[in-house]
């Protein structure tokens, strides 16, 4: 069977601790929604409710193909943490060596 056409995607999301960030990042690769998850502690600026607040967050930088983006946001919301959590793509028009998306491409999808 062939597989479906992909391209190669970058979804950035924040969790509130480490310990979080670590947990999501194992979760994702186990569940084989992304291949490969970076992280950074990051202090973050933003406007909730009415507030302007302050944070020290983490940010998961996901890295994934573009037909595991709905199932991985679906589990980011169901086990991020956040009322809100970020989910941004940044995808469009991004390319990547044959040699990695290939890589990305077996480690989201399981060998048939």
């Amino acid at each position: 069977m062939a597989r479906p056409a992909v391209s190669p995607i970058i979804v950035l999301t924040t969790v509130a601790g480490r310990e979080e960030a670590d947990r999501l990042a194992r979760a994702l690769v186990e569940g084989r929604l992304a291949a490969c998850v970076a992280r950074f502690p990051v202090r973050s600026t933003y406007r909730w409710d009415g507030s302007v607040e302050e944070a020290e967050e983490w940010q998961l930088m996901v890295k994934t193909t573009s037909d595991m983006r709905a199932a991985l946001e679906e589990e980011i919301k169901r086990t991020g943490g956040y009322e809100l959590p970020e989910f941004v793509v940044i995808g469009e028009g991004v390319e990547a060596s044959a040699g990695y998306l290939e890589w990305m491409i077996e480690s989201c999808h399981p060998a048939s």
